[in-house]
């Protein structure tokens, strides 16, 4: 277990000290790290995350929306760690608190998360002479984030580094990510929430699909409300490179993903 993280008090409007979640010991192998050696083979990286929000809503009504999911968060984090690749502990770190500071979407709900600090550890980096680590704080009041709209509802840019991209793409009701390929980017997607189809099939929350160049997919959203997939695009999302594919998507194959998430209880 990691050690404890060093906290600062956040408060809110009323100067009242906010409530704190923590997951420590996330462990990932992934790649992070500037030498070729590390840009070839995974390590791996522990990530210790505090979130500072307001509970007692949570606590009157039992209700996970008024709160953070942290068994789903967990699994969107690790996502990320294993998509992006990171170069720098200070770009993951970055990364991190822009995920989670971010305005929760209406088809994940939880409460807004009002700050963030944030420790990512590399054990291995220096062979056991010594172990490296990072840590940092953020609040959601200095972060803003860029939305642009599409035809399939919005595109919301989490965060841009030099080789890669995180996007949240709102998909509205009845819209469509129309069929499409990448020639140049790769893609890796995790669905958040359980209303989407993909090829034309049902998918279900906490699936993840990685699109190599020149695989075609396609979403549809026939659900009553919006529907979000989470997006890293490795290099960053370059919009020329975007190639509208024919045919149906009931004639694409069965994608085939992996669950970021743990089993509910039906319902969940």
């Amino acid at each position: 277990m990691s050690e404890p993280l060093h906290l600062p008090t956040v408060t809110d409007a009323q100067g009242r000290p906010l409530d704190v979640i923590e997951l420590r010991g996330i462990t990932v192998d992934c790649i992070v790290g500037v030498y070729r050696r590390e840009r070839v083979t995974a390590q791996p990286l522990r990530l210790d995350v505090a979130l500072f929000l307001d509970t007692r809503e949570a606590a009157v009504g039992g209700q996970l929306g008024r709160t953070v999911h942290y068994g789903r968060l967990e699994g969107e984090l690790r996502f990320l760690l294993e998509a992006c690749r990171f170069e720098l502990l200070e770009s993951a770190a970055e990364a991190m608190c822009r995920y989670v500071l971010a305005p929760p979407p209406a088809d994940a709900p939880r409460m807004q998360v009002r700050a963030a600090t944030v420790r990512l550890t590399k054990p291995q980096a220096l062979a056991g002479r010594a172990v490296p680590s990072l840590q940092v704080h953020r609040t959601a009041e200095e972060l803003h984030y860029q939305v642009e709209d599409r035809p399939f509802g919005r595109v919301e840019i989490v965060y841009e580094g030099e080789g890669y991209g995180i996007y949240r793409l709102r998909i509205r009701p009845g819209g469509t990510l129309s069929m499409h390929l990448h020639q140049v980017l790769e893609e890796s997607e995790l669905v958040l929430g359980a209303g989407l189809t993909l090829q034309g099939r049902p998918v279900a929350r906490g699936m993840a699909f990685h699109w190599q160049r020149g695989s075609a997919h396609r979403y549809d959203n026939p659900s009553q409300g919006e529907q979000t997939v989470l997006c890293v695009d490795r290099p960053r999302f370059v919009p020329s490179d975007e190639v509208e594919a024919e045919g149906s998507a009931e004639g694409l194959a069965p994608a085939q993903g992996r669950s970021y998430y743990a089993p509910e209880e039906p319902g969940g």
